[in-house]
């Protein structure tokens, strides 16, 4: 227990060093970190939502939309699949939470049956009298479909806040269909809650020509059509009717930005489409030269420009009396993707940065004070010793606080009480230890034989103590959720790290001491 080789005294004395680097940048402002040389440590420890303020957003996915969206398709196909094997149809549509029609030849039921199923296995096809269907998705399939699109819209919504860039959000699912929502250090909570309540879903539509607006308005809309509403402003048009036929989806972009058109001055949104997208786009810009193109965001038309020639590159404008802001936020939603349902926000709560600050203070007083306290009180109980423990409980404290840097690990109030915990904890194995070299002297032992076996007595003791505390810290954040998962991260760090200190930089101190020193009597 007292020999250690050369590379365990430069292993032990490199962590050190390391911790002691890595946790420095802590004590710096973040613009005077971030300006540090690259081979310089310069990542801090984040500081959660209760201690630098943001926003706390609680939102619901409506998956029914997503569902809708599914039957639509399905009755699509249904029609498409029918007509093409000649088999009579009327009343076909979404009813009952499925795809309805009737068989104008009911004799024609398992064919119809043998083409469904050609459509979707897993569909729940029911039959009625007089060749009455009612096609349903099972319940399994409605499940995945539901849950593709939580993970779809969290994923989404990731994006979004990334391109905003705060750092370090807590974006998690919570229920069957809620997103929880965590932004620390948020200016602008307003900015991106307009962008979370987009569902940025971009299509390219050809305008229908063939009716007027007026008509349209009339519930004159020509079949394979629509009329949506502008969403200029500016715009003398205020609905257009335009084809249901998709030329071109917003999920073949490739990528968007705010850019100032050269020739009008003013703010749009350049885009380009990716290899597919790019073969799409310019074969419905050569075939339609000369007719409108109908940009739709969100189910508006942004603009509804001329095709004046083939567009072949892939790549496009979208115009409309944008601000730069404006511009940057459609362009961010662009990139991001589009979700694939609309997000509503349930609850929203806002901490503002001086109660995190007051909770700041409050819990550096508290670690200075119980570090204090510990140092104080094992220098009167054990002089030296206690002396050498302190310097562990410095290293202890500097190794803990680089590894949350290196993490990059969010610290909350809860995970400073576990700080506060881990400085009680470790001078806990020191206490063990003393007391066993104390016994040992008493039984007249030398100083050299009284530490060894002082050491070897408390280390088994050591290692189970900090192994069950551990254990449960294992269990609190695997289970546990938000604040409980700071507090074990912190109490997880610290039990490795004061058991790093007590055993081994405390032993080495001593030992070096020892060796050079080799004292009489020992002074504890």
């Amino acid at each position: 227990m007292l020999y250690f080789s050369k590379w365990k005294v430069t292993l032990i004395t490199a962590l050190c060093l390391l911790g002691v680097v890595f946790s420095a940048p802590n004590f710096l402002s973040y613009q005077a970190a971030e300006e540090l040389p690259g081979w310089l440590p310069s990542k801090q420890v984040n500081l959660g939502l209760d201690l630098q303020g943001g926003s706390h957003l609680l939102l619901e996915v409506d998956v029914n939309v997503v569902i809708n969206e599914r039957l639509d398709a399905l009755v699509d196909n249904i029609r498409t699949a029918l007509r093409k094997e000649k088999v009579g149809y009327i009343k076909l549509g979404v009813a009952g939470g499925g795809a309805r029609f009737r068989l104008t030849d009911p004799s024609q039921d398992e064919k119809a049956k043998f083409l469904l199923r050609e459509i979707n296995p897993d569909l729940v096809i029911t039959t009625g009298e007089n060749g009455t269907f009612n096609v349903t998705y099972s319940e399994a399939a409605i499940l995945e479909i539901k849950k593709g699109a939580i993970n779809q819209s969290i994923e989404i919504v990731r994006r979004r806040i990334d391109e905003t860039g705060t750092r370090e959000p807590t974006i998690q699912r919570q229920g069957e269909d809620r997103i929880l929502i965590q932004l620390p250090g948020i200016k602008d909570p307003e900015r991106v809650k307009a962008l979370l309540g987009k569902t940025a879903k971009l299509t390219l539509h050809l305008v229908d020509t063939s009716v007027s607006a007026d008509s349209a308005r009339e519930g004159k809309v020509p079949p394979g059509s629509m009329m949506l509403p502008t969403g200029d402003p500016t715009d003398d048009e205020p609905f257009y009717v335009v084809r249901k036929r998709v030329v071109v989806s917003g999920d073949r972009l490739e990528n968007a930005a705010a850019t100032m058109d050269q020739r009008s001055a003013q703010w749009v949104v350049s885009f380009n489409f990716d290899t597919l997208g790019a073969k799409k786009f310019g074969k419905a810009s050569s075939e339609n030269v000369g007719k409108r193109l109908a940009v739709v965001l969100d189910g508006k038309v942004i603009s509804a420009p001329v095709v004046r020639e083939a567009i072949l590159s892939g790549s496009g404008q979208i115009s409309g009396s944008f601000t730069p802001e404006a511009a940057r936020d459609l362009a961010l939603l662009l990139r991001a993707g589009a979700l694939p349902a609309p997000l509503t926000i349930l609850e929203e709560r806002s901490v503002g940065p001086s109660l995190g600050a007051d909770s700041i203070a409050a819990g550096e007083i508290a670690c200075l004070i119980g570090f204090l306290a510990v140092a104080v009180f094992m220098v009167i109980i054990y002089g030296f010793f206690g002396i050498i423990a302190d310097v562990a409980l410095v290293l202890n404290l500097a190794m803990l606080l680089g590894a949350l840097s290196v993490l990059q690990a969010t610290l909350t109030l809860p995970g400073i009480a576990g700080i506060v915990l881990t400085v009680g904890m470790a001078v806990d194995a020191n206490v063990l230890i003393f007391e066993h070299i104390r016994e040992e002297v008493r039984g007249g032992r030398t100083p050299f034989n009284a530490i060894e076996a002082g050491y070897k007595r408390a280390f088994t003791t050591i290692v189970d103590a900090n192994m069950t505390t551990l254990i449960a810290a294992l269990l609190l954040y695997e289970f546990g959720s938000g604040p409980i998962k700071g507090f074990a991260v912190t109490l997880s760090i610290g039990i490795l790290t004061s058991m790093f200190t007590a055993i081994m930089v405390t032993r080495l101190l001593i030992v070096t001491w020892l060796r050079r020193r080799r004292p009489d009597v020992l002074p504890i």
